[in-house]
């Protein structure tokens, strides 16, 4: 064990969650709340002129809308909180050293993993025939005027070993298995750091290396299919091979800036000393580095459009370029989650200034919300969608509560892992 003489740092240092945080946090909770009821108080006033649709005309309900706001917030918090252990994870396969001292701001992202798990069962379970348009049994009846071919083909994957148009049996029992699992790797992850801080050595180190491995495997599977289970099955007749990537690499961006923000915070309450400017570059790195690789994606799907021109692939961004609604949130989707970042974090500078950083994080998480907006309502709402006061207040009200719980988590623990083997690694880390 490397003796830390020279640097004298508190290693036993924890997180107070002050009653003065805990205010905070709890002061954008009530604004979303009060924003989330003013936006639905807003959707049912406006919503008894619509009543006079012609008959066999689908009437939009402002229930719908709010349906959608919950399955949006699900999603992307979902995916802040299981990046939090996929990259975790990637720390131990990579024998990487220089984040030793963040390792535990990583981990904690997933301890709104459960909360995620049951929040995301319960809305489908409530919303299911206003989320997806699979989940109406005429749609597998041949006799009936409704039929759909195709969807009727995909029937199998969400209802097996059921008859198709009865309950999902398959579609559920994934959603359960993946959370399942997830939380279990999480509990394991957090299970074996504090053995480690408790007898030290080596040998919790390599034993978290192999459960990450197992992790990352069973992570690279149900990464992709909750992306096809929960935001693609939205748009049924539509399908990407990549959307698996797409989805990750928007989850992965948001990921990294939660994190980047929370060990900026955490610096700036004058914890984690030892972490210094080269850190954060590399965290900044990180940030930029895969929003180059979320536009990648995004161009890719894109192009499609002009190199394939198949009326299937090309619908998907038809039906939101064209729209009213939808076609501007386009521009805003690719310049907060490109061009900003892109420019702001371009020099070296910027990557190690907590300034840049916490704006470019800020303005990101902000953007990859709207990107699952853009994924999720059109399918859902038609032209009924938009960003507005009900969407706001629910993503306030999301991301006050994770806050609340990721920063509790953080606060029952040492804040840093103080036995991991390749912490003097970390102290001398420069870049």
């Amino acid at each position: 064990m490397a003796h830390h003489g020279e640097h004298h740092y508190n290693l036993d240092q924890r997180f107070d969650f002050t009653a003065s945080i805990k205010k905070s946090i709890l002061t954008v909770l009530v604004l979303g709340t009060i924003l989330l009821g003013i936006g639905v108080i807003l959707a049912i006033s406006s919503g008894h002129n619509e009543e006079g649709a012609e008959a066999g005309v689908h009437v939009f309900h402002w229930y719908e809308r709010l349906y959608a706001s919950l399955w949006v917030n699900n999603v992307f918090f979902t995916g802040i909180a299981i990046i939090g252990v996929f990259f975790f994870a990637i720390q131990f396969a990579a024998q990487a050293g220089w984040s030793a001292p963040i390792l535990r701001v990583m981990l904690s992202l997933g301890s709104w993993l459960p909360i995620a798990g049951i929040l995301m069962l319960s809305t489908f379970f409530v919303a299911n025939h206003d989320l997806f348009h699979w989940t109406h049994s005429y749609l597998f009846d041949t006799t009936d005027p409704q039929y759909d071919k195709i969807i009727d083909g995909k029937g199998a994957f969400f209802y097996w070993p059921m008859e198709k148009g009865t309950f999902p049996v398959f579609y559920i029992a994934r959603m359960v298995i993946f959370f399942g699992f997830w939380v279990f790797f999480f509990n394991k992850f957090k299970q074996i750091s504090e053995q480690e801080d408790q007898l030290g050595g080596s040998t919790h180190w390599y034993k978290m290396r192999s459960w990450s491995a197992f992790f990352l495997v069973f992570f690279a599977i149900s990464s992709s299919i909750s992306a096809w289970d929960w935001v693609m099955s939205i748009d049924t007749h539509w399908f990407s091979t990549l959307f698996g990537w797409y989805v990750f690499a928007s989850w992965f961006v948001s990921g990294l800036s939660a994190i980047t923000l929370i060990v900026l915070f955490l610096k700036g309450k004058g914890y984690l000393e030892m972490v210094n400017e080269n850190h954060v570059h590399d965290l900044g790195k990180f940030v930029f580095g895969f929003s180059i690789f979320w536009t990648y994606l995004w161009f890719s799907q894109f192009l499609l459009i002009y190199y394939a021109n198949i009326p299937e692939e090309t619908v998907y961004f038809v039906e939101r370029l064209s729209s009213e609604v939808y076609g501007p949130f386009v521009f805003v989707n690719l310049g907060l989650n490109f061009f900003l970042p892109f420019l702001v974090l371009m020099t070296r500078d910027s990557k190690r200034h907590g300034v840049f950083l916490k704006l470019v994080c800020t303005i990101l998480l902000v953007g990859h919300w709207i990107d699952f907006t853009l994924m999720v309502q059109p399918g859902i709402l038609g032209h009924n969608g938009g960003v507005g006061l009900m969407e706001l207040g629910m993503f306030l009200v999301y991301g006050s509560a994770a806050t609340f719980t990721v920063l509790g988590a953080l606060s029952k623990k040492n804040l840093i892992a103080k036995n991991h083997p390749l912490l003097e690694e970390s102290y001398n880390h420069h870049i």
